[in-house]
């Protein structure tokens, strides 16, 4: 990534302790997001996925909000709008962040801190979990735009809270805050402002120092469980059991329970 000041920096990407933290960088647009900070961000994502080091990915927000969503404000009105510009923008910048996810077992957990509305929204439903501070307020804002969803807000926010709350979320554009949100499974966990951070860091921390094998391939069952049948579904964790069962995570993980210690995992 390109070496500036971090505060010039629309996006910040850190590895440390075998997590890689990916922070939105644009507090004073409550980091509403641009074509370059959604290139930045498939780079890291990229870069989280290709690093053996890393464990888990955090997604994070500098300032007082998660992400208020595109920033229409970069938009140039000299260029003419086409249903085929549209389309192609749509796939070639936001559908990026979804696509690449679906191809990272590593676990990734949002960190949203003030509003997460619209896109902002729907970028944190892509992460596998996701913890919020309790100032944290969650809205749904197409209609109020004669937009809808394009980086598929309406694939990931039914399958959290429901078709019909989500729909209701959808049409009425009102904003959800953090306790509701935990209520209706939108969010895993609640925290402090204040510690909203050091949470989010400890539960990494302990994925982080699992059997990194395990926690890859159990991701990968039960995403691939939610489009499969049973026997299916059956089929495919007997395989992944076979390479984990035989793994030298599985060997070391035993080792360490019978001597009562951590244990110490190579991936493999």
């Amino acid at each position: 990534m390109e070496k500036r000041g971090s505060e010039e920096r629309p996006l910040l990407y850190d590895v440390s302790d075998r997590i890689a933290t990916i922070t939105l960088n644009r507090p004073e647009k409550l980091n509403a997001f641009t074509d370059e900070m959604l290139a930045l961000w498939a780079t890291a994502l990229e870069s989280a996925r290709d690093d053996d080091q890393v464990r888990v990915i955090v997604l994070a927000a500098s300032g007082r909000g998660f992400c208020s969503g595109a920033d229409f404000s970069r938009k140039d009105p000299s260029i003419e709008v086409t249903p085929v510009s549209v389309k192609a923008r749509a796939e070639n910048g936001l559908q990026r962040i979804p696509l690449l996810l679906s191809e990272i077992d590593k676990p990734v957990i949002a960190a949203v801190n003030g509003v997460a509305a619209g896109a902002g929204l729907d970028l944190a439903l892509m992460c596998d979990i996701r913890f919020a501070a309790e100032s944290a307020t969650f809205a749904e804002v197409y209609t109020k735009l004669g937009l809808l969803p394009g980086g598929g807000g309406a694939y990931f926010l039914p399958r959290l809270v429901g078709v019909a709350k989500a729909l209701e979320m959808f049409w009425a554009c009102e904003f959800v805050d953090a306790r509701e949100a935990l209520n209706i499974g939108l969010v895993n966990r609640v925290h402090p402002d204040a510690e909203l951070m050091s949470a989010t860091y400890e539960f990494a921390r302990k994925v982080a120092e699992a059997p990194p094998l395990s926690v890859r391939l159990i991701k990968r069952a039960v995403y691939s469980g939610l489009t499969t049948d049973l026997r299916t579904s059956l089929d495919l964790v007997s395989s992944h059991l076979s390479i984990a069962r035989t793994s030298r995570d599985n060997a070391e993980a035993l080792t360490a329970f019978r001597e009562k210690r951590k244990g110490n995992y190579e991936g493999r």
